[in-house]
């Protein structure tokens, strides 16, 4: 009797044991094709389970619950942004959790940017937790540990991934710390021939330069010549300065006043570089600046190909101007 009965329980144990490694292998049922689910830190392997079936996998509670303990690697799962998508099994959620393969989004920031254009696109990122935008850009610089340090120019533009339930600040500070490395970096290529002095001056031309051209080939050689014209004390008189002083006033007409108009980033009333710089440079405009082209050219004007026409002298420099205007001008 208590053979047959021990018999019973073990064959009862081998159907549990088969029955559960079947729903092992079987596809979970999601209540939409992918189920979001942020896992705070601190959570009990309960809590997780819970959450699971509240956020769409519709498996009972218990079973995950357990299955999470009988795995022995319930302690290991990590907190979080996780997405299980159809055709997952529970194998496949826990392993998920334990290696933390997190659901990534993406923020694209381009050369050129501004800081507020730069705030504008962390705002819309999807997934960003947005913790800065009550704060002015002289709290946030302070945040990041650089109180009194101007925000514009200070943020390498790349593609930069994050887990959803990241902030704002977290991302800032990450491309804040590549522009840091990726300045120290070409300053330790400064060419003997340039006249900035400071990585800090180098970053500012570099942000003119990035604005003047986005033609890899003239970066060179638009750096050469602000190179020239700092060292002969001629004032840059550069168009993206005077548009960036003037800030929501620009309409988007550069007008002859504007450039009578003084501001501390006119380069057309002020000698030397602005105080900041104008926008966020890209390396190569990092390594221009630095590595300015060897010419004589203290002048160029825009060909309206996207490249430019240098010159050295200012009679030179008029009949470009007449040249390439007359044929903008012609232009349909």
């Amino acid at each position: 009797m208590v053979r047959a009965l021990l018999l019973m329980l073990a064959m009862g144990g081998l159907l549990v044991l088969g029955a559960g490694g079947w729903w092992l292998q079987r596809p979970l049922t999601l209540t939409e094709p992918v189920v979001d689910l942020s896992i705070e830190a601190g959570s009990t392997p309960r809590e997780v389970a819970r959450a699971w079936v509240t956020a769409g996998v519709q498996s009972p509670e218990w079973l995950l619950y357990q299955w999470f303990r009988a795995s022995g690697q319930s302690r290991k799962i990590r907190a979080g942004s996780y997405e299980l998508a159809q055709g997952a099994t529970p194998r496949d959620l826990l392993q998920m959790m334990v290696r933390g393969d997190e659901r990534l989004a993406v923020v694209k920031l381009i050369e050129g940017w501004t800081f507020k254009r730069f705030r504008a696109e962390l705002a819309s990122a999807e997934g960003l937790k947005q913790t800065t935008t009550q704060l002015s850009s002289e709290a946030i610089m302070a945040q990041l540990g650089a109180p009194g340090v101007s925000a514009e120019g200070r943020f390498f533009p790349d593609t930069y991934s994050y887990a959803k339930g990241s902030t704002d600040l977290a991302v800032m500070r990450r491309a804040m710390q590549a522009m840091t490395k990726q300045l120290d970096a070409v300053w330790a290529q400064r060419s003997p021939s340039s006249v900035i002095m400071r990585s800090e001056d180098a970053l500012i031309l570099a942000s003119i330069v990035e604005k003047e051209t986005g033609r890899e080939s003239d970066r060179a050689m638009i750096a050469g010549v602000f190179n020239n014209r700092l060292r002969i004390g001629m004032p840059l008189q550069t168009d993206p300065t005077v548009i960036y002083g003037l800030g929501d006033q620009f309409d988007g007409n550069l007008r002859k006043v504007h450039l009578q108009t003084d501001t501390p980033f006119n380069t057309y009333t002020r000698g030397g570089l602005p105080p900041t710089p104008i926008a966020m440079p890209g390396k190569a405009a990092l390594l221009a600046a630095v590595n300015p082209a060897d010419t004589r050219a203290v002048y160029f004007v825009a060909r309206g190909d996207g490249s430019s026409a240098f010159s050295t002298t200012l009679a030179e420099h008029n009949r470009a101007v007449n040249q390439f205007q007359r044929q903008s001008r012609k232009s349909p």
